[in-house]
């Protein structure tokens, strides 16, 4: 994808359904000049349709184009800015697929009811991950999240027999990888490289296991 000053900009007017120039501008606040070159632009990647004067995304296109923009070296904290929650789960369970995670979304769990927003599984751990849209968070909020996640893993090690769970949390407005009860919170743009260095650093985390 050919690279625009106002790309990131841009994902804030990709709007499911149709969209003018007009309707772009005002959302992105870009001239129509550059509106109508960063939605062709989009249209050559194969990122939403064009019919009459209007442009037409679907659900995951935002998450297509973000992806295209980590891919060109865009810095993922300014991109998931951009993300609204949907978008921000689907950015975290794509990078846990480019690791070669096994990858499941939205996993509901009974009696009673917990969501898993997502998890990814390889070499037998499961890392289950609470994903935090939240623009300013503090340290009770976040431990009330981890001990939540932590009920969620048990009950999911549970529902598994023979599997192993971490429960991981995931923000998007945070500078440093913190641990509460051995819990990581990660922030988006460090969630890469926490994924890689996963492994061997697992001794340092909490680990719910059924043996």
């Amino acid at each position: 994808m050919r690279i625009h000053p106002k790309m990131i900009v841009g994902l804030s007017g990709m709007i499911p359904g149709g969209v003018s120039i007009e309707d772009f501008c005002a959302a992105t606040k870009m001239t129509p000049i550059d509106s109508r070159k960063f939605l062709n632009e989009l249209l050559k990647n194969q990122i939403g349709t064009k019919q009459d004067d209007n442009y037409y995304f679907e659900d995951g296109d935002k998450l297509k184009t973000a992806i295209a923009l980590l891919e060109q070296g865009f810095p993922i904290d300014e991109i998931s800015i951009a993300l609204d929650w949907r978008d921000f789960e689907g950015l975290t369970a794509e990078v846990l697929s480019s690791k070669d995670f096994a990858v499941i979304k939205n996993m509901i769990l009974t009696k009673p009811r917990m969501e898993i927003d997502v998890i990814g599984i390889r070499l037998g751990v499961a890392l289950l991950i609470d994903c935090k849209h939240w623009k300013r968070s503090n340290r009770s909020s976040l431990t009330a999240a981890v001990h939540k996640q932590i009920q969620r893993t048990k009950k999911y090690v549970e529902k598994t027999p023979g599997s192993s769970g971490v429960p991981i949390i995931v923000t998007l407005y945070q500078d440093e990888i913190n641990f509460i009860e051995n819990v990581p919170i990660v922030p988006i743009f460090k969630f890469a490289s926490f994924v890689d260095e996963f492994y061997g650093n697992l001794d340092q985390m909490k680990t719910i296991g059924t043996n």
